[in-house]
């Protein structure tokens, strides 16, 4: 029984000192006067009574009645509850307290005036228990007997009620009989029946949850909910007392079954606001008025209970709960609250829906939260470990494992509830395994289930939801109110009466009588005792079988598991190269748990008697396995994946030599893990649970034996359930019994502490443990970088940042490791010791041993780390020799180098797809040749593969050392390079650590010598087939004494001609171009002859006849590629030159045969018949580098020339540009020299045939109009896009095109006859615009200057730069890599400068075809000029674009007139400052270019264009280096005598190699190759039309750049070998081929190379001779022809080889559309309008077939139709009229005619160049009769008439409108 109240007290009102507003409260009485012993009187009442301050009213306010709670120190609470009145109070006569209150009643009373004023006072009832009901009745009773002046005792009844007692909850209060114990009375005619709860730890809520719902809301409710788990302060806001006592309250129902064990004030007095304030968390209810005074509380949560609404500060982040929860939280809370919402929408909603009572409400709320934290704690059990059962359980919760298991380490909310005090309470309370059970126990263990199952059935939940409810219901409402309340209560408005008299003071005699006698009687009766009903607490379903369900399907994949098995048991089996190709699988599924479980389930096996003993390759794949694992766990080993691993890593080991052994654990320190103290916590209750579940398991095996056959599954049985028995029994034990119980215990977990602490110092002490600081960030390295050769990577990680610094290791830095790790062990030992329960001196002796265990085992370390480091390192794989050239010979051996991905996304397995094959592993191999690095990807799934990337050491450009590469290799880099070459290979190099630094140095150094030779000799072309080490020399041996005294005998004749004043000889230097100029020249590297004064004149007086000493130089230079060029073209034999014949305009001249005017021209020169030798002597003084006029080459239509120089001096230009008349001061009048230019260029103007007949003035008069149908062409060089600078003055221009090129078009097109004006002039000079500032043209010249803008070297060298990195970046960009790319790419301007290249081509090309000369007169004539010059020659004449061809033009324009290969190549040290520039690369980019538009017009393939690209700058062959022909004479390199050759396969000219090689295989030819006579190809050069060569972005990994031909065809056959003896894999057909791996030409090559290949290899098996598969192919080609003659039409299928077949761009004419928008360009794409081609009457009869065919080419939709419709036509001659289909397309400049509209078979075609007239028609016999006759028309060709006739005059009228714009538009 318990007492129902202690204390009752009257507080009253105390006025204070005068004159202060406020008065205080003051006790005036309580019962008992003296405390209880077991509770003593709490202090602070008259605060709580009034919590907002004692004051005087001025009415009386009717009575009030709240409960507020009190805690005291030893937190229990207790509850007050204060029933205030008030009563007057009167200023004049002190009251008399003397007199009872029942005599006063009697006594007749006088009338009194009515006070003033009103003083509150209470009557207080001071409980433990919380019945607010009974209280408020009894106090309530006791006001009524005062105010009614009942006839009953005050004292009695307040007797009464302080020694009233009731039953204890949890008693056994359901017998009936025991109503008289539930009822109380207080002696006033009152019955009262009091309701115990059946269970004291469910809380009593009444109505009160119910209302807070009310108040705040659903999310409002469920945030205070949060904030009050998670430890926020939270503060009720309300103007009523009662309903801040009732939310409280509610909220702590709430939170069962934790408990709340902060501050809890549900009503807070005004004097102490300030609690408020505390830094702890609480739950304060505070008056409204108050308010203001919590505006500033920054960190506290304000719930509003009148307004409703929760106000949370910004700087308090509240967790929710996890997601599902939440939401099924609101959801059944909505059900409960408004079950109307469910059926709001319906058309019929039922009836009888409606909520339940408030008090059922209350418990079904109540309900709702109940099953949420059965939810949220589900399986906790299972995290309990036991760690003592005797003499107390000592309990500790795995929070880790929990949140592990659950799943929800990330849960904020979880994470922090588990944190927090209310949680450590319930282990604590909840955690002991034999106690007596609550609902929520029941819940918890067998309800979880039925939960899961039912999730989102609503009707489900709800009935689960109303079950609880009833049972909470009932505990609080236990038994029925058999008998009713029986209270009096005061009349109504008693509280107003005017005369109340005061409350009387009462007899404490009476009172303590009272109590004294009850108290007596109870001491005799017997002691009640709790009847607890003890049993053991059901665990419930272990939290992995309630989580099976949500897992997540794909961590544990079946399949996964299965890799990581194989790959273990690959392992193990020592199956080394099987284990690596899954490895990269393996550490990818380690980021799943399951897979992690599976390792260390796996590697378990794999222990034999706790010992596992490796090679060291098994113990890298183990622990890098280890550390992969532990690499995702985070501090808190949430899934004990640490712990399952942490009795292997002291399992696997490896000796290291005889006696000392490396376990696992040296190599998998580096995890936070280890650190984390928690951890150790944890892993160390497991332990020691485990052994004392083993200990009390032996101890019953030994007692029950004999019953060991009836209680088989008792081994299966938990800790708990264990130490549940074991507490059972223990009362019945004996005391000794007991004793040795507790002493086993306990030296359980002593031995287990030391163990621990062994353990400890194994993982905390590094391998070195020389090492100081143990600080480290906590960030560890790649998956990969884990270890390498595990030497250095495990120092004891970031132990100490895990404590405060109050920890007292602050110093930890500087103390040395040893002490470090003791102190942490210590720490370690103290708290879970004292926690265990371990005995003083057992503590004590672990602290002395901890230092011992700690030294021994450095001891032990120092051992293994020195034998560690003798290790040989990892095995890697072996390098791989790669092949070399005949004559290219090792500088340096292999050193070992990863090749980092250099920015190409295709190799590194990019949004591409594919393996990466990079980064690779191999050696970066130095020949004299090249740098080639070759190895194996390290990615294992394509280890098989071999990747080889090389390029000639001539064309590296730049080298620098990069930072920052580490992370994408596991292995340690030492330093990292990036090489770059101009053949677009960029090789990114990270030396591999066994790579000594200095043999990096030497490495660097060997490439520099190679890179950058002393003097040309030094390069490959020279030294191959010699040894390496004579290379480095400078001089070269004299190899051919012959060649050696030619060269010397040319050079003494140079200095003969030369007046020369003195030479001095000193050490070679190769002079500075600015010098070269003028005129230095070396004789050989050993002397340099330097001449200081100008020629002597008169040794240059001209020769008629060749001095017989020379005859061989000159036979040698009639061997040259351009004299056979220009006997080719009939300028001139060398014979004509010698006799002198006139009628020739042109002659070849020998005066430069010593090359003594120009030296960088070649021997022999065309210049105009009429000029003598010692004028061009003159002449070449004007123009720069001497390079004067010359002829290259002559259109044999026009006759007109192409000529070249290099430009002008400024004394030359202005000269030239003076009208002879025209008086002008100054030297330059009285210089002959402008003169005699100008007569030379007369005479290249009076060579032009059609200059003779125009008597003096250039007409043009010779020239028909068909040749000059190509006015309107001119649209093609209008500027585009930036380069519009093209600067062709307005003036000129006009007269060059007969228009305003620059200016807007008006009239669309010029007629014919304006671009034959008389001004056409004879020869243009293009010249540099900055070179002709200010010369006017003179109207009386045959020449006009035409200056334009170029630009020069060092914006192409800037530009190429730029190229470069915008295909090979070098480093992978961030953002979009196309995007990135093409921005790059035009940053770069590379295609900008071919554009113009290309645009001043084809403005030459039109000039030349229009029968003017052009003279090419920019820079020094070497560069842009040469670019011109071969582009215009090429495109002009057919004969340069055959094989034979290009190469005589690329010797005779390159080689001959002088490009600076050596010194724009910075082919030796003297140009390494200036830096390579790609001048010829640019040429061949345009060739390629043109090629690309123009497939058919070239003998050569691309990969022809591509292997000259590639070999100009490698220095494999001679003929690309030096500068000129004198220097490549000099070193006796042009004529090398026949016999010379010493081995076959050292080839010497690039020519020679390149015809030996096409004899062999086609590779060079083009198949498509089926040129037109006489064509001149015109390209489109804007920039839209030019596409990026592949040579810069492609690459081929497998073989390294195919341009070395002989390397790159060893290979394929070794390949398929080795794939052929790995039989174990299935063998497949499919290849797979890699865009930047595989060399697509030959992998998959083309029909009709495949097919010859076929024949080859069948030739062969025949054991013929096999045929040549050039001679292969003309046969078949003139076969094709036979067969397609009589035929008639050419089948498809003869069409591909074809050799008249003609190309979709014969030709490119532009003509400009008739339309409003302006010119549109329009291509021309047939050959018809190709008006400039040779109009030859051959020709014209071939015609047809060509559209024809071109028509087969494409699909009649993708046809350009530019009008159409139904015509009827006359057939021909005595044939019908027909309506045909009739198409008119401009593009093709034709109109076709079709059988009906949807054929698609061409009937005819009219082709409209040859139309001459359309003219109205008449209608003829046969024609349509209804149609009116002026809708007929004839159309006249030039072979015969066509009559038409339309459907109606409009038309007719449309038609003839529409094809003669076509025809004007032509």
């Amino acid at each position: 029984m318990a007492r129902l109240a202690d204390y009752f007290v009257l507080v009253g009102y105390d006025p204070g000192k005068r004159g202060s507003g406020d008065g205080q409260g003051q006790i005036l009485q309580r019962f008992p006067e003296k405390d209880w012993e077991d509770n003593p009187f709490p202090q602070g009442i008259e605060l709580f009574c009034q919590p907002s301050g004692w004051q005087l009213f001025t009415e009386r306010n009717p009575p009030t009645f709240f409960v507020a709670v009190l805690t005291d120190i030893n937190s229990e609470r207790h509850y007050c509850a204060c029933f205030t009145f008030w009563e007057a109070v009167e200023s004049a006569q002190p009251q008399s307290h003397s007199r009872n209150g029942e005599e006063e009643e009697e006594e007749p009373s006088s009338p009194v005036q009515p006070a003033q004023l009103f003083a509150p006072k209470s009557l207080v009832l001071v409980s433990r228990l919380d019945h607010a009901e009974v209280f408020r009745n009894s106090l309530g009773l006791i006001y009524t007997i005062y105010v009614d002046g009942l006839s009953v005792s005050l004292e009695n009844v307040i007797g009464n009620l302080l020694t009233c007692t009731i039953p204890i909850t949890g008693g056994a209060q359901l017998d009936a009989d025991d109503e008289a114990a539930r009822t109380i009375s207080l002696g006033a005619g009152d019955r009262q029946v009091i309701q115990t709860p059946i269970n004291d730890s469910l809380p009593v809520s009444s109505c009160s949850v119910a209302l807070l719902f009310r108040q705040l809301g659903i999310t409002n409710v469920l945030y205070l909910f949060c904030a009050a788990l998670t430890e926020h302060k939270i503060l009720f806001l309300s103007s009523s007392y009662q309903r801040l006592t009732d939310a409280c309250r509610a909220l702590l129902a709430l939170m069962f079954p934790l408990k709340y064990s902060f501050t809890y004030v549900p009503i807070l007095p005004a004097q102490l606001l300030e609690v408020l304030s505390t830094p702890t968390p609480f739950i304060i209810g505070v008056h409204s008025i108050f308010q203001s005074e919590t505006q500033e509380l920054l960190d506290v949560v304000i719930a509003d209970l009148d307004g409703g609404t929760v106000n949370v500060p910004e700087c308090v982040h509240i967790s929710l709960l996890p997601e599902p929860l939440l939401q099924q939280t609101r959801e059944a809370l909505s059900m409960v609250l408004d079950p109307e919402l469910e059926v709001a929408d319906l058309a019929f909603p039922p009836s009888t829906i409606s909520a339940s009572s408030l008090k059922m409400q209350d418990k079904e709320i109540r309900a709702v939260f109940l099953r949420l934290f059965a939810q949220l704690l589900q399986g906790y059990r299972w995290c309990l470990h036991i760690i003592r059962i005797h003499p107390e359980p000592v309990i500790r919760f795995h929070k880790a494992a929990f949140l592990g298991q659950r799943g929800l380490t990330e849960d904020d909310f979880l994470t922090k509830v588990l944190e927090g005090m209310a949680f450590a309470g319930f282990v604590t309370e909840r955690g002991a395994p034999y106690r007596s059970i609550d609902l929520f126990d029941e819940l918890v263990a067998y309800e979880v289930k039925r939960m899961h199952t039912e999730e989102g059935n609503k009707q489900k939940i709800l009935r689960h939801i109303k079950e609880l409810a009833e049972k909470l219901y009932k505990n609080e409402n236990p038994y029925p109110a058999v008998t009713m309340h029986k209270v009096q209560k005061p009349t109504e408005g008693c509280h107003l009466r005017l005369h109340q008299k005061p409350f009387p003071r009462l007899d404490e005699g009476t009172v303590q009588w009272i109590i004294d006698q009850a108290t007596a009687k109870l001491q005799t009766a017997p002691p009640a005792v709790k009847a607890e009903k003890k049993c053991m607490v059901p665990s419930g379903p272990p939290i992995a079988a309630i989580m099976e369900r949500n897992g997540n399907a794909l961590a544990n994949s079946a399949r996964r598991l299965e890799v990581v098995r194989n790959c273990i048991s690959y392992v193990f089996e020592n199956k080394m190269l099987e284990a690596k190709k899954l490895f990269p699988a393996v550490l990818r599924a380690m980021k799943g748990r399951a897979a992690r479980h599976c390792l260390t389930q796996e590697l378990n096996l794999h222990v034999q008697q706790n010992r596992a003993v490796l090679d060291h390759q098994q113990f890298d794949f183990i622990i890098r396995m280890m550390n992969c694992c532990l690499q995702d766990c985070t501090a808190m080993d949430e899934h004990g994946i640490a712990a399952a691993l942490l009795p292997l890593v002291t399992a696997f080991c490896r000796k290291l030599s005889p006696g000392i052994t490396q376990f696992a654990y040296s190599c998998v320190q580096e995890h936070v893990v280890w650190t984390n103290i928690q951890f150790w916590e944890a892993m160390f209750y497991c332990d020691v649970q485990n052994h004392i579940r083993a200990l009390y398991l032996d101890n019953n095996e030994e007692n029950h034996t004999d019953e060991e056959s009836t209680e088989g599954p008792q081994e299966a049985k938990s800790a708990l359930e264990i130490a549940s028995e074991q507490l059972r029994l223990w009362p019945t034990m004996s005391r000794e019994k007991q004793q040795e119980l507790i002493q086993k215990e306990e030296s359980t977990v002593f031995s287990q502490a030391i163990h621990y602490a062994n353990r400890m110092s194994y993982l905390l002490l590094p391998l070195d443990t020389s090492k100081n600081r143990l600080l480290r960030s906590s960030g560890l390295g790649d998956v990969e970088s884990v270890s390498n050769s595990f030497v250095t990577n495990s120092i004891a990680g970031s132990v100490a940042e895990s404590y405060d610094t109050e920890s007292g290791f602050e110093d930890a830095e500087s103390s040395d490791v040893a002490n470090y790790v003791v102190r942490f062990i210590n720490r370690f030992v103290d708290k879970v010791c004292t926690e265990s329960g371990v005995t003083n001196e057992h503590l004590k002796g672990l602290h002395v041993m901890i230092p011992d265990i700690v030294q021994m085992h450095i001891e032990t370390l120092d051992a293994v780390h020195r034998e560690s480091r003798r290790l040989p390192p990892i095995q890697k794989p072996k390098l791989l020799r790669p092949n070399l050239l005949v004559g290219e010979e090792c500088v340096m051996e292999g050193l070992r180098v990863y090749l980092m991905p250099d920015g190409r996304e295709e190799a590194a397995g990019g949004y591409i797809g594919g393996p990466p094959l990079l980064p690779a592993e191999g050696a970066i191999f130095l020949t004299t040749y090249r740098i080639i690095f070759k190895g194996t990807p390290t990615d294992p799934l394509v280890g098989e593969q071999v990747v080889i990337r090389s390029f000639p050491i001539a064309s590296l450009t730049k080298e620098k050392k990069l930072t920052n590469v580490q992370g994408q290799v596991e292995h340690l880099i030492q330093e990292c390079w990036q090489l770059r070459s101009c053949t677009f290979q960029l090789l990114r190099i990270a030396f591999d650590e066994e790579v000594a630094s200095d043999s990096a140095e030497v490495f660097r150094k060997h490439l520099h010598k190679l890179r950058y030779p002393q003097h040309v000799r030094g390069t490959f072309a020279f030294t191959v087939g010699q040894s390496p080490k004579q290379a480095m020399q400078p001089k070269a041996k004299e190899k051919n004494p012959s060649l050696r005294t030619l060269s010397k005998n040319l050079v003494k004749n140079a200095k003969k001609t030369i007046g020369r004043q003195y030479v001095t000889r000193k050490k070679y230097t190769p002079p500075m171009w600015e010098q070269r100029s003028s005129q230095h020249f070396p004789e050989d590297n050993e002397d340099e002859i330097s001449v200081s004064e100008e020629m002597d004149r008169s040794t240059l007086t001209p020769t008629t006849t060749i001095k017989p000493s020379d005859k061989m130089t000159i036979n040698h230079l009639v061997e040259r590629a351009c004299c056979r060029d220009y006997q080719r073209m009939g300028l001139g034999t060398l014979s004509s030159s010698l006799t002198r014949s006139k009628n020739e305009p042109f002659r070849i001249s020998t005066v430069n045969r010593m090359y003594a005017i120009c030296r960088s021209y070649p021997g022999l020169l065309i210049v105009p018949q009429s000029i003598q030798d010692n004028t061009i002597q003159r002449i070449s003084r004007c123009y720069r580098q001497n390079r004067f006029p010359v002829v290259c080459w002559r259109n044999s239509r026009t006759k007109a020339v192409l000529l070249r120089s290099g430009g002008l001096h400024g004394k030359g230009v202005v000269g030239l540009f003076k009208s002879q008349n025209a008086p002008t001061a100054g030297p330059s009048q009285t210089d002959s020299t402008s003169l005699e230019q100008e007569k030379y260029l007369q005479a290249v103007i009076n060579s032009m045939p059609h200059y003779a007949d125009a008597s003096g003035r250039n007409t043009l008069s010779g020239f028909t109009s068909a040749h000059m149908s190509s006015s309107g062409k001119w649209g093609s060089i209008r500027a585009s896009g930036r380069m519009s600078s093209y600067a062709l003055n307005v003036e000129i221009g006009s007269r060059l095109a007969g228009k305003d090129l620059l200016g807007a078009q008006h009239n669309g097109t010029p007629s014919e006859a304006s671009f034959l004006r008389p001004h056409r002039a004879s020869l243009y000079i293009i010249g540099d615009k900055s070179q002709l500032k200010g010369v006017k043209p003179d109207p009386l010249q045959h020449w006009e200057v035409v200056p334009i803008e170029v630009f020069d070297v060092r914006q192409v060298k800037a530009s190429f730069k730029k190229l470069m990195k915008a295909c090979v970046p070098g480093c992978l960009s961030t953002g979009d890599t196309s995007v990135t790319y093409l921005r790059s790419l035009e940053e770069s301007e590379w295609l900008s400068q071919i554009h113009k290249i290309l645009q001043i081509s084809v403005l030459v090309v039109e000039l030349l075809d229009t029968g003017s000369s052009v003279l090419v007169s920019l820079e020094d004539g070497w560069d842009i000029t040469t670019q011109v010059v071969s582009l215009v020659q090429l495109l002009s004449d057919p004969y340069y674009r055959t094989l034979e061809g290009f190469r005589l033009l690329v010797e005779k324009e390159w080689l001959s007139f002088g490009h600076r290969f050596s010194h724009r190549g910075a082919q030796t040290l003297a140009g390494q400052s200036s830096g390579f520039a790609p001048i010829f690369l640019q040429f061949l980019d345009c060739v390629h270019q043109i090629h690309l538009q123009f497939p058919m017009e070239f003998e050569f393939s691309q990969y022809y264009l591509k292997f000259l690209s590639y070999h100009y700058i490698s220095n494999r062959f001679r003929t690309f280096l030096l500068d000129s022909d004198y220097e490549r004479i000099e070193l006796g390199l042009l004529y090398e005598e026949k016999g010379e050759r010493k081995s076959q396969q050292v080839y010497k000219s690039i020519w020679d190699y390149i015809d030996r090689l096409n004899k062999k295989a086609p590779i060079f030819f083009n198949y498509m190759y089926a040129p037109e006579d006489g064509e001149v190809l015109r390209p489109y050069s804007n920039i839209s039309n030019l596409k990026v060569w592949d040579y810069y972005t492609e690459e081929t990994l497998s073989e390294g750049p195919s341009y070395d031909w002989e390397l790159a065809q060893g290979q394929p056959e070794h390949v398929e070998e080795a794939d052929r003896q790995d039989t174990s894999a299935p063998q497949t057909k499919r290849k797979i081929i890699w865009p930047c791996y595989d060399n697509r030409s030959r992998v998959e090559p083309d029909a009709i190379s495949k097919l010859l290949e076929e024949l080859h290899n069948l030739e062969m098996e025949l054991g013929q001779v096999p045929e040549r598969w050039k001679d292969t192919w003309d046969k078949v080609k003139a076969s094709q022809r036979t067969e397609a003659r009589p035929e008639g039409s050419r089948t498809p299928s003869s069409l591909l080889m074809s050799s008249s077949l003609s190309h979709h761009r014969r030709s490119l004419g532009v003509y400009l559309q008739e339309s409003g928008v302006g010119s549109t360009l329009n291509l021309s794409l047939d050959s018809d309008t190709s008006s400039t081609s040779t109009p030859s009457s051959g020709k014209q009869g071939g015609r047809k077939s060509t559209s024809t065919l071109y028509s087969q080419f494409q699909m009649s939709e993708s046809e350009n139709r530019s009008y159409e419709g139904s015509l009827y036509k006359k057939g021909a001659f005595m044939k019908p009229w027909k309506p045909r289909w009739f198409v008119l397309d401009k593009t093709k400049h034709q109109l076709r005619y079709y059988d009906s509209r949807m054929d698609t078979e061409c009937k005819g075609v009219i082709d409209l160049a040859e139309v001459e007239s359309i003219t109205p028609g008449a209608p003829t016999m046969g024609a349509p009769k209804t149609v009116d006759e002026k809708a007929f028309f004839d159309l006249k060709t030039t072979k015969r008439v066509y009559n038409f006739c339309a459907q109606d005059v409009q038309l007719a009228q449309q038609w003839i409108d529409r094809i003669q714009s076509c025809l004007s538009d032509a």
